[in-house]
Order: C-alpha cells, then structure tokens, then sequence
C-alpha cells in the first residue's frame, strides 16, 4: 500500500509555485504569439492581428471593448477596424439587444485568418511538447486543467 503524500502549504511551497508560473507563463506565451504572429495574413500589423484575436474570442463585442482590451484610444482603434472591414476580416453589425450600439463580428475570411495562425501555433508546440514523456505532457496538461479552473473567468 502507498502512503499518503503529506500536503504542504507551507510559504515556501507556495513562493516556489508562484515563481514556476511567474517565470514560465511568460516564456510559453511569448513563443505562441511569436508563431500567431508570424502567420497572420501579409499586410495585417501586429496590432490588427490582436484586434482579430480579441474578436475571435469575443465576438459580438463593442469597439470600445476592443479598445479597452488592447489599451489603445478609441480613434486609434476605429481606424484599426475600419481597415479589418476594408480587407473583409470584421463586420459592423446592430447589436440584437440594443439597435443603437454597433457591435463587431469576424467573417469567414477573419476566422479562417485566424484559425489558420492557431493551427500553425498548435503544431509547433506539439512539435516542442514532443521531447517530453507521456507522464511529463500529462503533469503538464493536469497542471493546466488545474490552472484554468482557479484563473478562468467566470462566464
């Protein structure tokens, strides 16, 4: 019979865990936009790029919700989605709640943009992930269950 882990809630435990993800989330986040970014259709910036993420994620949502998500003003953004709608990746819509506000959708040239960058993404971590064990990607892939639940929004 196995003993029991003892748990430890110790601080140093907890500082320990807190510097692992402090110091490795942003390391495994830089590398996936890395690839996002370097498959995002020719001729869309960057910043356009994650206006079509946001809007991918969220659609249906406000201009001001976008630029309050990017942390740009609102003229900046307008003219940022002005040029997402010329190149027929977003559309203007009438909210079907209030048909005074103007909310923002991908067509289906936005999403398969989009897709096709996060097909990419995902290969290419799959590819890095394959250096690991089998017990090593599930650890992993428990401790990211675990993580999206204390940290994912309530929706």
């Amino acid at each position: 019979m196995k003993p029991l882990a003892r748990q430890s809630n110790s601080p140093s435990d907890c500082d320990e865990c807190v510097l692992q993800v402090l110091t490795t989330v942003p390391v495994i986040m830089r590398a996936i936009r890395a690839e996002m970014r370097s498959r995002r259709p020719a001729g869309l910036s960057v910043p356009q790029f994650r206006a079509l993420a946001f809007l991918y994620r969220r659609e249906g949502v406000s201009l001001s919700q976008v630029a309050e998500r990017m942390g740009l003003m609102l003229p900046t953004v307008s003219k940022m989605i002005d040029t997402l709608v010329k190149r027929g990746f977003v559309v203007r819509d009438v909210s079907s709640t209030d048909r005074r506000c103007v909310v923002l959708k991908l067509t289906s040239e936005g999403k398969s943009a989009y897709d096709s960058a996060n097909r990419y993404a995902q290969a290419r971590l799959a590819e890095d992930l394959k250096a690991l064990s089998p017990s090593e990607r599930e650890n992993i892939a428990r401790s990211m269950r675990v993580l999206r639940r204390i940290f994912m929004p309530a929706e």
